[in-house]
């Protein structure tokens, strides 16, 4: 009887012992679910989250998009000056020949010759049809004769004391300066009056 009686506490126990080791299983599984559950994002979390990301995704395609039309702003503007100056250097060597042809007419002018005469209305008609084709390409003199002075269109070459016009008048031009689409080609080389000490 005595065995009967310790088989049975035994039995008590592994009774006991069953139904814990059982119990905590159903507890791990509860709660790996309830883990499961809180790791999902809700339904307005992922909207708000997929907003945010379309947001992002828009503004950077309208920046690409920004950067894009400033680069093409900027090449059209650089072929545009490329265009308007491309004959800035050919131009300005140029002058050189307009300058010796306008001498060329300050000498023989006064010339009563009949010999010279032909000469120099060629020389006219050539100096004529040179600043006309000049022009044609927007090359403009500038002869700022008895203007104020202006230090972006002309160059001092001295300062001479008159009272007969006013202090910083361009009082003689020794070379015309040339402007190309508004662009200084060569400054006008002038004399310019200062007030009387």
């Amino acid at each position: 009887m005595a065995e009967k009686k310790q088989d049975q506490p035994q039995s008590e126990q592994e009774e006991v012992l069953k139904e814990e080791e059982s119990a905590p299983q159903e507890e791990v599984v509860a709660a790996e679910s309830i883990d499961a559950t809180e790791d999902e994002p809700s339904l307005e979390e992922t909207v708000a989250r997929l907003e945010e990301e379309a947001a992002a995704a828009r503004d950077t395609a309208l920046r690409a998009q920004a950067d894009a039309q400033n680069v093409k702003r900027r090449a059209e503007q650089d072929v545009e000056k490329a265009r308007k100056f491309a004959l800035e250097q050919f131009a300005r060597e140029l002058l050189a020949v307009v300058d010796n042809m306008e001498r060329t007419l300050e000498v023989t002018a006064g010339q009563e010759d009949d010999a010279i005469k032909p000469i120099t209305e060629g020389v006219q008609l050539t100096l004529k049809s040179f600043l006309d084709t000049l022009k044609k390409f927007n090359v403009e003199a500038v002869d700022p004769q008895g203007e104020p002075f202006d230090p972006n269109l002309h160059q001092a070459m001295s300062m001479v004391e008159n009272s007969d016009v006013e202090p910083n008048s361009v009082i003689a031009v020794m070379q015309k300066g040339y402007t190309l689409n508004g662009r200084l080609l060569r400054p006008a080389m002038v004399m310019v009056s200062k007030a009387a000490s």
